[in-house]
């Protein structure tokens, strides 16, 4: 199987896991990562711009009158190179920059016996989660465990907008505290 197929599974997957009447995923689609302003006009109000995107392995994005992506997720099988996590993570971070509250991760298929590596810890200081599955087809465990997981990821994103754009209204919600928590869940063979 290469890695498109599977990604495709994984979104039927998603499909099928009903995430809510607003959530939809597509495979391949081109995300922005940067937007240049070129020039203004004599007001200095934005006359002309330029968008650039990045092609993604797998978006969930919300639509309803718009559409806001919630999370991007990448996809890799059977291994994982220094280079990639690198690259991805940067994508990760140049998303963000456009639009901050979205959730970014990468997920591994076919890796048999072996964890997540440990350079994507080290280099994948941008990601919002990593995920490792044994085969390309995902044990009962795995898909609740990866279910769970994304509907909590687009929860996030929709609390970040919320804190993000919400600041400044008067009847917003007031927060004292805010914890990135660290989940880690071992592998049983």
């Amino acid at each position: 199987m290469i890695e498109n197929q599977w990604t495709n599974s994984i979104k039927e997957l998603l499909q099928e896991a009903n995430l809510g009447d607003s959530i939809y995923f597509d495979t391949l689609n081109k995300v922005p990562y940067a937007q240049e302003i070129l020039s203004y006009d004599l007001d200095f109000v934005k006359d002309k711009e330029h968008t650039m995107a990045f092609e993604t392995d797998l978006l969930i994005f919300e639509k309803d009158k718009s559409i806001k992506p919630r999370v991007i997720i990448e996809s890799k099988i059977t291994s994982v190179t220094t280079h990639d996590a690198i690259t991805y993570s940067y994508k990760a971070q140049t998303h963000k920059n456009v639009t901050p509250y979205i959730r970014y991760g990468i997920m591994l298929g076919n890796r048999q016996h072996f964890p997540l590596p440990g350079r994507l810890f080290r280099h994948g200081t941008n990601f919002d989660f990593m995920i490792s599955f044994r085969d390309f087809i995902l044990s009962e465990e795995e898909k609740l465990a990866f279910i769970d997981l994304i509907k909590k990821e687009i929860s996030y994103s929709q609390k970040i907008e919320e804190m993000i754009y919400d600041s400044r209204i008067r009847n917003r919600k007031h927060y004292f505290l805010l914890q990135k928590e660290l989940r880690l869940e071992e592998m049983f063979f």
